[in-house]
């Protein structure tokens, strides 16, 4: 670099005597230049330290070998996991992934597509707060290829991935009916995320199926210390009239209500009451009393969410597809004692 200013490659054929058509020969069809002039086009770069502007290359060449991945909330393990598993899938096809995280905020998302799209991605896996639908239409649109993670089929008109949660909270109420338990409370968050309300959905569903009337505690986030405050309160009432079981609608907050029962050993699991969480993140299984929790193949989300992205751009003109997958439970001690 010459003071603070980048070297171009008119600096790299100007220290080696060539065009600056040879030096893009060098750079990108070496077998066609002469070895006299490629190895001074080499040393030309070692010494001045030339980087290849690739973004600007890309553009020119109309595609980009970069991702741009949004997500609900990065300090949730499970999105990490999607991230995870679309990292690992772009890594085989040689390409980038820039990630960001909305923060469960609409405004974020927001910007990030409007990011993202000016930096000309190749494509854009998005798990929406479910308010960006005419951003995301006109992103498409202008062609730059947009796949819904954790999104229904009939929430978008392109592709996309996700898991029935409606059948998740099934299970997880159904599980705890066939333990015996009749008052069960569930504790959420954020009933405007689409996720949240498949969840309290299916949850309602399995337990007019068993005869049960739930009880909903709302959380003031999605978070562990959300879920501490909701566990809390569910200590300070007198035990006959505590729930006898709790579903949670992700792990982190059954991770805090766990921790509140915990404290000062005032409420034993599962004996007093059944706890069953939702994500089945990795540290589900090492919590004070290991967690039932229902599980999504975070992974596996994320790497057909890139394949979905990848047929795509290969075939604009067919249809889009939706993939969706059942989650499954994984009991622990939680529930099973």
């Amino acid at each position: 670099m010459a003071g603070n200013r980048l070297v171009s490659m008119k600096d790299v054929a100007r220290r080696a005597e060539v065009s600056v058509g040879t030096v893009s020969n060098v750079l990108n069809r070496p077998d066609i230049v002469s070895q006299d002039r490629r190895e001074r086009v080499e040393a030309a770069i070692a010494e001045l330290g030339y980087v290849r502007n690739d973004a600007a290359r890309q553009l020119k060449l109309g595609h980009s070998r970069t991702v741009g991945a949004i997500v609900l909330d990065s300090a949730n393990p499970f999105y990490g996991q999607i991230v995870g598993g679309i990292e690992s899938a772009a890594e085989s096809s040689s390409l980038a992934v820039i990630a960001g995280s909305t923060g469960n905020r609409e405004q974020r998302e927001r910007l990030y597509l409007s990011l993202f799209e000016e930096q000309r991605v190749r494509g854009i896996l998005l798990a929406s707060t479910g308010g960006t639908k005419e951003l995301i239409d006109g992103i498409r649109r202008r062609g730059t290829p947009v796949v819904l993670v954790e999104s229904s089929r009939d929430a978008t008109g392109g592709s996309s991935v996700s898991v029935d949660d409606i059948a998740g909270g099934e299970i997880a109420v159904r599980h705890l009916a066939e333990l015996g338990r009749r008052r069960i409370g569930v504790v959420a968050a954020r009933q405007d995320l689409r996720q949240v309300a498949d969840r309290l959905h299916g949850a309602r569903r399995a337990a007019a199926d068993a005869g049960i009337e739930l009880e909903v505690l709302d959380a003031e986030d999605l978070t562990v210390l959300a879920g501490r405050a909701a566990g809390m309160s569910i200590v300070e009432r007198p035990a006959a009239e505590r729930p006898d079981a709790v579903f949670c609608v992700n792990d982190l907050i059954a991770v805090g209500v766990l921790q509140a029962f915990a404290f000062r050993h005032q409420i034993s699991v599962p004996e007093e009451i059944a706890l069953v969480g939702y994500d089945d993140i990795a540290f589900a299984s090492s919590t004070v009393v290991p967690l039932t929790s229902v599980a999504q193949p975070a992974d596996l989300m994320g790497r057909t969410a890139l394949a979905l992205l990848e047929e795509e751009i290969a075939d604009p003109d067919a249809s889009p597809r939706h993939v969706s997958f059942t989650p499954t439970l994984v009991e622990r001690e939680s529930t099973t004692g």
